[in-house]
């Protein structure tokens, strides 16, 4: 039985205030990184780890939730986790160190794991006309621009009169609200028929994916090039082959590989990989930038996330219009070329840039882009497969959201703390004390502190700062722009016929045909 029209609305209010509360939780915590590396002497690393412990539990099981949530019921899962995220909320809001904060962070991103892929699958059961489900994917993928908004903006209130334990109590009362309304207004749906979960393919693919973000976060502790790295990379490696092996060779797995043969399916996941990747790199960069360098307040800072907020939200929406119009190759292709852009003029930046006239239209484009990738993209992963596979598509989107999410504050934040700590010793040595240094070195924050008290050395720590962010950002523009270069070969046309497989609409658009299977996730 389909959901009566004028409740329609009432569920899309619901998963769009749920998606929100998900992304409010990583920007406004973000917000905050500059005030947890003062309060709770944390360090880069552990504020990387404050960061992509959520990003990272959330990755890692948001496949097996998926799978969960349509066998016993997407509503119940839904208002599981929006109990459960509350909880976790409170109580990170009570504890006083960074080492329990990061345990409580990657409690979070179970939860929202949890939450996030019944918000696709309930979309996909409520609106099954295309251009309705594509009206409704524009304002889902709107409820991001406004998240990344709310974070900023709300943070800074609450850190601007009370301390950062407020940011985390403020998402209690946003997951109570959304709980009542799922509770109120989502019907019940599920697929009894999805089999069990795959349980070697979980254990082998979080162990990736963990050992994976472990080694790029702690890279710039070891070195690069040390052994610790080297293996760590080579162990990942193999555990990402054993997982593709496992998963060609059980009846059910969590995912079928085969799927990724398709190149217009494979294309549409690696965008909206790029587009979280560089998203999430850039908000833990520019959070900083903008306390440490430019030494705004909280609020001052969040008030300056708008423009990229509002871009995302409007060109989401404005993105899902222009895709079954003109094709998704036509939209995602220059949305990358975009935010490839903007990263490279990104990486140009002083300490004294001119906010109004330069930083502003960087997080325009920049936000420009970034809708103009992840709902068309989002949207040609859910049609390429039939509507019966609709849990595949959203668990599949889901997990390449946050793989990049993670893999972008991972990357983006420990190729920034290599650099910024190279730079930095190599200059400040000899004249601090080198315990000092050293510290200085892992912390930005400290850094900042020592510079205030030794002078001229804070034009050297902005210095190190920048050279820092520059590496980070070129790195991400040139991977939007090869994004783009494949987006422009594989992502199908105006002219696709999803129902034409691997016919000639199929193969016009770049497609090998997606094969039948049995697995759901």
């Amino acid at each position: 039985m389909g959901v009566p029209v004028p409740r329609k609305p009432l569920v899309l209010l619901t998963v769009c205030l749920a998606t929100l509360t998900i992304n409010l939780s990583t920007t406004i915590v973000n917000i905050a990184l500059p005030t947890l590396a003062e309060e709770l002497d944390a360090g880069t690393r552990s504020l990387l780890w404050i960061v992509d412990g959520y990003n990272l539990s959330f990755a890692a099981l948001v496949l097996a939730m998926g799978s969960l949530s349509d066998r016993y019921g997407r509503r119940p899962a839904l208002i599981l986790g929006l109990a459960g995220f509350a909880l976790a909320s409170a109580a990170s809001a009570l504890v006083d160190s960074s080492g329990a904060l990061i345990a409580l962070r990657f409690a979070m991103g179970v939860c929202a794991a949890v939450i996030f892929p019944t918000t696709l699958s309930i979309i996909a059961a409520t609106f099954t006309e295309r251009r309705e489900r594509a009206s409704a994917l524009g304002l889902w993928g709107a409820a991001t621009g406004v998240g990344v908004a709310l974070g900023p903006v709300g943070g800074g209130l609450l850190l601007e009169d009370f301390s950062w334990h407020s940011v985390f109590w403020a998402l209690v009362p946003i997951s109570l609200l959304t709980m009542g309304l799922a509770i109120r207004f989502v019907p019940e749906s599920r697929d009894p028929s999805v089999p069990p979960i795959d349980r070697i393919g979980f254990v082998v693919s979080v162990a990736a994916l963990g050992l994976l973000t472990y080694t790029i976060i702690e890279a710039p502790e070891h070195g690069w090039s040390s052994l610790e790295t080297l293996l760590g990379f080579a162990v990942a490696a193999g555990l990402v082959l054993a997982f593709v092996l496992v998963e060609r060779a059980v009846t059910h797995p969590m995912i079928d590989v085969r799927l990724f043969l398709d190149r217009r399916f494979s294309a549409a996941c690696a965008a909206v990989t790029i587009a979280f990747f560089a998203l999430f790199g850039f908000i833990f960069l520019i959070t900083q930038f903008f306390q440490f360098v430019r030494d705004y307040t909280p609020l001052e800072t969040g008030v300056r996330f708008l423009p990229v907020a509002l871009s995302i939200a409007v060109a989401s929406v404005v993105g899902s219009q222009l895709a079954p119009r003109i094709g998704t190759r036509l939209v995602v292709t220059p949305g990358l070329v975009a935010l490839g852009a903007a990263f490279l003029w990104i990486s140009q930046i002083t300490a004294d840039v001119d906010y109004a006239s330069v930083v502003v239209p960087q997080m325009v484009l920049l936000g420009v882009g970034l809708g103009l990738v992840s709902t068309p993209a989002t949207e040609s992963i859910m049609r390429v497969l039939p509507p019966a596979r609709a849990g595949v598509g959203s668990a599949v989107n889901d997990a390449t959201r946050e793989l990049g999410g993670t893999l972008g504050v991972a990357v983006v934040g420990s190729l920034f703390a290599s650099q910024y700590a190279d730079q930095l010793l190599s200059v400040i040595r000899g004249r601090v004390d080198d315990a000092i240094a050293e510290e200085a070195a892992d912390s930005v924050g400290f850094a900042e502190v020592v510079a205030s008290r030794v002078p001229g050395l804070e034009a050297v720590v902005d210095a190190a700062f920048l050279d820092g962010l520059a590496l980070g950002c070129t790195v991400v523009g040139v991977l939007c722009l090869a994004g783009a270069a494949m987006a422009a070969v594989w992502l199908p046309g105006n002219d696709y016929d999803p129902q034409g497989g691997g016919g000639a609409a199929g193969e016009q658009a770049g497609g090998w045909g997606v094969p039948e299977a049995t697995t759901r996730s």
